[in-house]
């Protein structure tokens, strides 16, 4: 396996389900090995990226998941988009620490023109501020002349995850299909925009369904892959889903960077909460993580982050291998409600 990955070169299913049944006492060695995939085309860098929730809540779609669906009853804060200033000193938060990679997202099935209008002059705004950065949208579904938009405003990439396989999708969601989500990303990917598509684990699938969706993503060539752990959110119908245990978690990592091993692999949301005392372990497979808080939740503190990206030896992409950068400068605190900001959102 290791062989086929240093040659970019995915391993098989049958090899993937391997991995994900690998003995409690093996998996340190399997880290080992997918340690040498990820050091071939990453090195010991490890890219930052930042969520901004422009929008939260008031969703139509009923993601089982989600802490924003339709009917759901899960304590967050709900607010309408958030005004220009406010999202230049979020942005600024993310990027005094090093953030290559800032993500805007809104809830919602999918923007209206209006909206795209919005959510492009906030991204030109970035760009020409900070035109080293990158921009991932990820809006929901979008048409053709909307993605163009978003792309000639200056948007790199594209959000909008498959979650998981599709022999599952209708156990998570029944307002959309996952035909919809995949047709979304050729949607982007037509106008140009960096695919970015990964999965939640811990919803219930199978190890063969985990697979599934993996094999599927790099069928669909994208950039990268997050992937996240389910929060079982109370007032959600996958409240009291169990947690996935620290192990579990780095096999399903490692799955993952075998059979995308040149492609950015993040770990996203519940990290903290499911690989707990091993995060710096899974910087070993991952290239890629969320700097401080999610959509509706909080991440790690993102001083903590980056102090535990220098103690393991890592560095943060695009700033000097010799100084790990927010330790000391930082200014703005990289703490948020996972909810939004804790600037007044524009309500």
């Amino acid at each position: 396996m290791t062989r086929a990955g240093l040659n970019a070169e995915s391993i098989t299913p049958e090899q993937a389900l391997e991995i994900l049944r690998c003995p409690n006492d093996e998996v340190f060695a399997l880290v080992a090995a997918a340690r040498q995939v990820r050091r071939k085309f990453f090195a010991n860098r490890v890219k930052l990226n930042y969520l901004v929730n422009l929008k939260s809540g008031i969703c139509a779609e009923d993601c089982g998941y989600c802490s924003q669906r339709l009917g759901g009853q899960a304590d967050i804060l709900k607010y309408t988009w958030l005004k220009d200033d406010q999202v230049d000193e979020v942005v600024a938060a993310g990027l005094a620490s090093g953030v290559k990679r800032v993500c805007m997202v809104a809830s919602g099935t999918g923007p209206s023109n209006r909206e795209t209008d919005k959510v492009a002059g906030m991204i030109e705004n970035i760009k020409s501020a900070h035109p080293e950065v990158e921009v991932c949208a990820c809006l929901g579904f979008v048409t053709d002349e909307q993605a163009q938009k978003l792309r000639a405003a200056g948007a790199d990439a594209y959000n909008h995850n498959i979650n998981t396989a599709e022999s599952h999708y209708t156990d998570i969601c029944t307002t959309h299909s996952y035909q919809d989500r995949t047709d979304n990303l050729e949607t982007v990917k037509g106008a140009g925009l960096s695919p970015c598509s990964g999965l939640i684990a811990g919803m219930g699938e199978s190890p063969e369904q985990l697979v599934e969706a993996i094999f599927a993503l790099r069928e669909m060539g994208v950039d990268s892959v997050p992937v996240n752990f389910l929060l079982p959110f109370d007032g959600t119908p996958m409240e009291g889903q169990r947690v996935l245990q620290p192990l579990e978690c780095l096999r399903i990592l490692a799955m993952v960077r075998f059979v995308h091993p040149d492609t950015e692999v993040r770990a996203a949301a519940g990290r903290e909460q499911h690989l707990r005392s091993l995060q710096p372990i899974a910087l070993e497979l991952v290239n890629s993580i969320f700097l401080g808080d999610y959509l509706t939740s909080e991440g790690q503190a993102g001083q903590d982050d980056l102090q535990m990206i220098a103690d393991a030896g890592f560095v943060v992409e695009g700033q000097d291998k010799d100084r790990h950068p927010g330790l000391e400068e930082t200014q703005v605190p990289i703490r948020r409600r996972g909810a939004g900001t804790q600037l007044a959102p524009n309500a």
